[in-house]
């Protein structure tokens, strides 16, 4: 526990006037440091959830890639793709 110290006369108006300032000042930056801490701490939430949503969106990505031995074309993006045939492939020819 702490002990209060009482009150000293011997203390000039000018001593208590410096020490209010100085305890003024200290409480005036402990605010601000206290301010800037929840800041860090909203930002820093909100970096997270931004994180955590481009995880899901490349797990999405990933868990949409065809295996390894599949020769179709990628579709990231989910755009429709018309198949291709291989017989469409050639140029068309006028008879």
């Amino acid at each position: 526990m702490s002990e209060q110290t009482p009150f000293s006369p011997d203390l000039s108006d000018t001593e208590i006037e410096s020490i209010s300032t100085s305890v003024k000042r200290l409480s005036d930056k402990v605010h601000s440091i206290t301010e800037a801490v929840k800041n860090l701490s909203q930002n820093r939430a909100q970096l997270e959830d931004k994180i955590e949503g481009a995880q899901k969106r490349i797990q999405h990505i990933l868990s949409r890639l065809p295996e390894q031995t599949d020769g179709r074309q990628l579709n990231l993006l989910g755009e429709a793709i018309p198949p291709t045939n291989a017989e469409d492939d050639s140029e068309p020819t006028t008879h």
